[in-house]
C-alpha cells in the first residue's frame, strides 16, 4: 500500500442500525474515504484506540450492566493493517457503568478507561498478545454539586489522557469541574494521585483534552459551557495551568449547544473544536510562543450533533462524525490560515462517534 493509505476505524453507538465497529480507507492525496464496512461485532464502541504498536484495537462497550453487575466492558482486537479486519481476542469489564474513553500507555502494558456514568477510572493490564487482564486498579471519584445540578451532581470521568514520556495521566472529569491527576506504574498497573489536580470554572464541565506537540502547552474543551481552556504544561513536574478561557460558539447564537471533542493539528498551529447544536467546528490560531487562542472561525459540519472528529496524520484533512445525520464528512484544512472547506466527500455509518487512523500495512 502507499503511504497515503489509511484506514479508518470508526466507533459508533448501536442502539438503531449499526452493528459495531466500521473500517474504511482514506486516501491522504485525494481526500477520498470509502464506503464503510463493518470490522467487528460490538455493542456501543464509543471509543476507541490503538495500541503504539497499532497492532491492536481496544474499545469501550458503553452501558451500565455486563453480565449482571454495574459496569461497562473492554473489548481487544488484533487488528490487520492490510484489510482491516479485526479480530477479538477477549473482554473485560471496567468496574464502573458507561465507559466512554480509553487510552493505552506507551509500553502498551495498560489500558486506562474512564467511566462516564461510575464517575471512576480503571486501569487493566494488557498481554503481550494484546489480550486484556481484569482489572489491575480502581479509582472511585468522589463529589459533586457543580453550578449544572443536573450533570454535576455526581463525578462523571470523561476522558482519560496520558503523556506517554512521562506516564502522567490526566481525567477530565465534567462532574467536578476538575482535571483528576495520576501518575500510572506500567508495570504494577496502579495508579497514584500526582497532588497536581487543575480546577476548570464552575459550570465549564470538562470532555475531551488535548496536548500541544511540543508538550508545553495543553487544551481542554469544556462541554456544558461551550468553551476552551488553554493551559501551560510544565512536563518536568507534570503541572497544568490555565492561562486563557476562550468560547467554541459564536457570541450571538441563542439555541441549545454543548461541545464535545478537541484535537491540536499537527504541525501545532491551530486547535479545532466540536460543537454539537450549533453543528459547527471551532477553529483557534494558537500563538507560537504563549499558546494563547486566536480566533479564526466556524465551519458547519454538514450534519446533526458532531461528536469525535479526526485530522489525519498528515494534517491535510479533517473528519467530522455527524452522530444524528449518520453521516462521515471530509474537510480539507488550508495550511495557512487553519480554515475548513468542505471537500463534498462523505459517507453513511448508523451513530458515528469516534475516528481513528491508522497507517495501512
Amino acid at each position: 500500500m502507499a503511504a497515503n493509505d489509511y484506514l479508518v476505524f470508526i466507533g459508533a453507538y448501536t442502539r438503531r442500525d449499526g452493528r459495531g465497529i466500521q473500517v474504511s480507507r482514506f486516501d491522504t492525496d485525494t481526500g477520498s474515504l470509502a464506503p464503510p464496512e463493518l470490522a467487528a461485532e460490538i455493542a456501543n464502541p464509543s471509543f476507541v484506540t490503538l495500541d503504539p504498536s497499532l497492532s491492536h484495537l481496544y474499545a469501550v462497550t458503553e452501558i451500565d450492566d455486563y453480565e449482571g453487575n454495574v459496569s461497562g466492558a473492554l473489548s481487544a482486537f488484533a487488528v490487520d493493517r492490510t484489510s482491516g479486519r479485526l479480530t477479538f481476542l477477549n473482554r473485560q469489564p471496567t468496574l464502573g457503568p458507561g465507559p466512554c474513553h480509553v487510552s493505552i500507555d506507551a509500553p502498551g502494558r495498560n489500558a486506562v478507561v474512564a467511566n462516564y456514568n461510575g464517575g471512576s477510572v480503571a486501569v487493566l493490564p494488557i498481554e503481550p498478545d494484546g489480550s486484556l487482564n481484569p482489572p489491575s486498579d480502581f479509582i472511585q471519584h468522589e463529589g459533586g454539586s457543580g453550578v449544572d445540578a443536573e450533570r454535576q451532581s455526581v463525578p462523571h470521568a470523561h476522558s482519560a489522557n496520558l503523556d506517554l514520556e512521562t506516564g502522567r495521566v490526566y481525567i477530565n472529569d465534567l462532574g467536578l469541574d476538575r482535571i483528576k491527576s495520576y501518575v500510572l506504574d506500567s508495570v504494577a498497573g496502579k495508579l497514584a494521585p500526582a497532588g497536581l489536580d487543575v480546577e476548570i470554572h464552575p459550570g465549564g464541565g470538562p470532555r475531551h483534552f488535548d496536548f500541544h506537540p511540543d508538550y508545553t502547552h495543553a487544551y481542554a474543551i469544556n462541554e456544558l459551557d461551550s468553551t476552551i481552556t488553554a493551559m501551560d504544561y510544565d512536563r518536568a513536574t507534570g503541572r497544568l495551568s490555565p492561562a486563557q478561557t476562550v468560547p467554541a460558539l459564536p457570541d450571538d447564537f441563542e439555541g441549545q449547544s454543548s461541545c464535545a471533542d478537541i484535537h491540536v493539528s499537527p504541525d501545532g498551529r491551530f486547535v479545532y473544536g466540536s460543537n454539537r447544536g450549533h453543528d459547527s467546528i471551532v477553529i483557534y490560531a494558537i500563538d507560537a510562543t504563549s499558546g494563547r487562542l486566536e480566533y479564526v472561525g466556524h465551519e458547519p459540519t454538514r450534519g446533526r450533533n458532531p461528536r469525535n472528529f479526526g485530522i489525519d496524520p498528515t494534517g491535510r484533512f479533517l473528519l467530522v462524525a455527524n452522530q444524528d445525520s449518520d453521516n462521515i464528512v471530509v474537510f480539507e484544512i488550508d495550511p495557512e490560515s487553519g480554515e475548513l472547506s468542505a471537500t463534498g466527500t462523505e459517507v453513511s455509518v448508523s451513530m458515528p462517534v469516534c475516528l481513528k487512523f491508522v497507517p495501512m500495512a
